[in-house]
């Protein structure tokens, strides 16, 4: 089975391409650097052919509204438009649990996205997951002594297990909105960010941020957390600060 990876250099990308190839798939990474320039279009239907399915794991770093409507809007649109042409009989899009309960900038992009590939005319599923192991990743990758951290209540999860499931989707076939999926342990995103700095030997001041109105009382009071029934993924937080200390001890 050929199934194309949009947003196959990022995080998750990086897992879905890996986890493909070990079930005996043949993965089809679009992007950038491999000729496919999702804003545009431009590559996508020549790097789209002979593919049976799509997943679809690109992603913008903004919390403003404008950039992540902007940015899903059109490589959503291009993604759907391309399939349509090319006859890819399924669309496995990542997003996000609690997109829909908090008004943050780039959750209204994952809205957009979301409806555009309900109504775009290919055969679809969206999995939603909780916020990754590594989402403070970004935030410390500075040399500021200082990290602001938004107070967030979440069920994190493991990119790796994410990057399973939305195999498991494309293999199974459309299934429309599918369960959601979480991590074993519900923390907060502050005293994650503390622990990853310890588990990799770093001296940082993590001050944590509260976002203001509606939208701070969300993100802290459980707004991003699964709701009724959801799958739980295996992997734990304490092995994800293992594995950070492992890689430290050797050096990388």
């Amino acid at each position: 089975m050929q199934v194309a990876v949009a947003g196959g250099t990022g995080l998750v990308g990086k897992f879905v391409v890996a986890e493909l190839r070990a079930a005996g798939h043949r993965p089809v990474v679009l992007a950038r650097s491999h000729g496919v320039d999702l804003t545009t279009g431009v590559g996508l239907e020549e790097r789209l052919s002979g593919s049976d399915a799509v997943i679809d794991v690109t992603n913008i770093v903004t919390t403003r509204k404008k950039p992540a409507v902007d940015f899903f809007s059109r490589t959503t649109g291009h993604l759907l438009s391309a399939a349509r042409s090319m006859g890819i009989g399924h669309l496995v899009t990542l997003s996000i649990v609690g997109s829909e309960e908090v008004d943050l900038g780039y959750y209204f992009g994952k809205r957009v996205q979301e409806e555009l590939v309900r109504d775009g005319g290919v055969p679809w599923t969206v999995l939603r997951a909780t916020q990754f192991f590594e989402f403070p990743d970004p935030l410390l990758n500075n040399r500021s002594p200082v990290v602001m951290m938004p107070r967030m209540l979440t069920q994190p999860v493991a990119a790796q297990d994410v990057a399973e499931k939305l195999v498991e989707h494309a293999v199974r076939g459309p299934s429309g909105m599918a369960p959601e999926i979480a991590g074993p342990d519900r923390l907060d995103m502050v005293d994650m960010t503390r622990r990853i700095l310890r588990a990799q030997g770093r001296r940082r001041l993590v001050v944590p941020v509260t976002l203001p109105g509606k939208v701070g009382k969300a993100m802290s009071g459980g707004g991003l957390l699964p709701r009724g029934e959801y799958v739980q993924c295996r992997r734990t937080f304490d092995e994800h600060l293992a594995s950070l200390g492992r890689a430290t001890a050797n050096g990388r």
